[in-house]
């Protein structure tokens, strides 16, 4: 009897310790959950590692979903136009990943010394960087709109479109390009938000853009009341305009309210001291993601040969694997601005921590992702198409892409952590290594010379990605990247 007494009494002593966990964890994540959700101003070298995390990479990882979606959500209506409007925005987009490649070199730049200066509690020197960085997104983004415009059609015909393609898509690559300067600003503006700590502000912005995106895609592409069916050149206009209305939101934030960072009417005046710090830093991480995306023009234009139904389902398939790389660039650009921040405070040990801790979360969620897409590729690629011929070839990229999927998230948080650190120049040298000197020579030997066609492309991908993974696990581990001066 007394031993009855004694396992009920545990009984009830262990639910309640359940309860009051459920009820503990429950309470944290409630409160993880506001703070990442609020824009007041937080020092995050004074949070623990896991804290600081939690609360950076929500909103940044909430950021990239939404711009993952709606790269599903427009590739899912411009299938319902035809295979050549699907083809040309594969190769429009390769094309303009260089222009995301030049934004996004300097928004690194941005990031690393924003979060330098925030982590040295220098917010002054913050804007003044954030100024001159915009002022140099401004001119690259007016001369490559100029460019992208008027040599769009010989764009297209050297990426391999037929002239059935061109006649069709021009207008759609002539508004993409031609109006690149509201993308090249919506990166810098939020990389210049993640470096000073505030990524939901970041994150509202891209939501504010890329919901006007996903309502205005079938508005403008199949029309609506008043307003005539465009094609696939409202797919072009829904972006230009959605993503214009998020530019003037983040402008009205950084001019419109106090915060730790201010943008003022010196953002016209040239500093060039300021400036050559910028193209320094910027140098090796735009050449760090020209050689990233090179790689993949190159890539795109070895599928071109094999005809646009393989573009088409390359294309479908390469949107259904960035909704879950976008999320995941999301925590690796939380780990960039922890490290920049925890190296301007002289805690390197902590900024080391953060990038293992960052890659290993990062494993976790993509290893499952690659089980799911590997298991469910058909089906997936079947909701965009029903096309035989592109179903088939976005298959097996799915499949043999998401093989590597364990070593993409290593790669790409080291690599952040390495821009956020200010060393741009390790991550420019492994991409040279992996994408130019082992993928695209690779690709075209399977491909081409062994007969295997795309999936010699897929394979390809997934070889280099394992390279890059390997190599920034055993640089980073030296540890010559906690030296580096910004």
């Amino acid at each position: 009897m007394q031993h009855c007494s004694l396992v009920l009494f545990d009984s009830k002593s262990y639910l309640s310790y359940c309860i009051i966990t459920f009820v503990s964890m429950s309470l944290n994540i409630v409160n993880i959950l506001k703070e990442a959700f609020s824009d007041k101003e937080r020092d995050y070298t004074k949070l623990g590692v896991r804290h600081a995390i939690a609360v950076l990479a929500i909103p940044m990882i909430l950021e990239m979903l939404m711009e993952a979606l709606f790269a599903i959500v427009d590739v899912y209506f411009v299938g319902k136009i035809s295979t050549h409007a699907v083809a040309t925005v594969g190769l429009t987009e390769s094309v303009a990943a260089l222009i995301y490649a030049l934004s996004i070199g300097i928004s690194v730049a941005a990031t690393a010394l924003v979060a330098r200066r925030i982590g040295e509690k220098n917010p002054e020197a913050a804007s003044r960087a954030a100024e001159q960085v915009l002022l140099i997104g401004i001119i690259c983004g007016v001369v490559i709109g100029i460019l992208g415009y008027w040599f769009a059609p010989n764009i297209l015909a050297l990426m391999g479109g037929s002239p059935e393609l061109i006649e069709e898509g021009v207008g759609y690559t002539r508004i993409l390009l031609g109006s690149n300067i509201v993308i090249v600003l919506l990166f810098l503006l939020n990389g210049i938000f993640r470096g000073a700590g505030n990524a939901f502000l970041a994150m509202k912005s891209l939501w504010l853009a890329n919901i006007l995106n996903i309502i205005l895609d079938p508005i403008l592409i199949f029309g609506f009341g008043p307003i005539p069916a465009m094609g696939i050149e409202g797919a072009a206009m829904a972006t230009m305009i959605g993503r214009g209305t998020g530019v003037l939101f983040q402008l009205y934030l950084l001019i419109g309210k106090s915060g730790i960072i201010r943008v003022t009417s010196k953002i016209f005046h040239l500093n060039l001291r300021l400036v050559k710090k910028i193209i320094e830093l910027s140098s090796g991480t735009i050449a760090q993601y020209l050689i990233a995306t090179a790689s993949w023009v190159f890539l795109m234009r070895i599928i071109a040969d094999f005809g646009e139904e393989a573009i088409a389902g390359y294309t479908i398939a390469i949107r259904i694997l960035i909704f879950t790389i976008l999320p995941s660039w999301g925590l690796a650009n939380s780990a960039a601005t922890l490290v920049g921040q925890n190296l301007g405070a002289n805690q390197p040990e902590t900024a080391e921590e953060v990038g293992w801790k960052v890659s290993k979360y990062n494993m976790y969620f993509l290893l499952s992702v690659s089980v799911i897409y590997f298991i469910f590729a058909k089906n997936l690629m079947m909701f965009f198409t029903d096309v035989p011929e592109i179903i088939e070839a976005g298959t097996q990229c799915l499949k043999i892409i998401s093989i590597g999927y364990v070593f993409f998230s290593y790669g790409m948080v080291l690599s952040q952590a390495f821009n956020g650190a200010g060393d741009t120049l390790t991550p420019t040298y492994m991409n040279l290594i992996c994408f130019w000197a082992v993928e695209i020579p690779l690709a075209y030997s399977l491909a081409h010379l062994l007969n295997w066609g795309p999936v010699g492309v897929y394979w390809s991908i997934t070889a280099s990605e394992a390279l890059l993974a390997v190599l920034s696990i055993y640089l980073f581990r030296k540890g010559k990247w906690k030296h580096k001066k910004v």
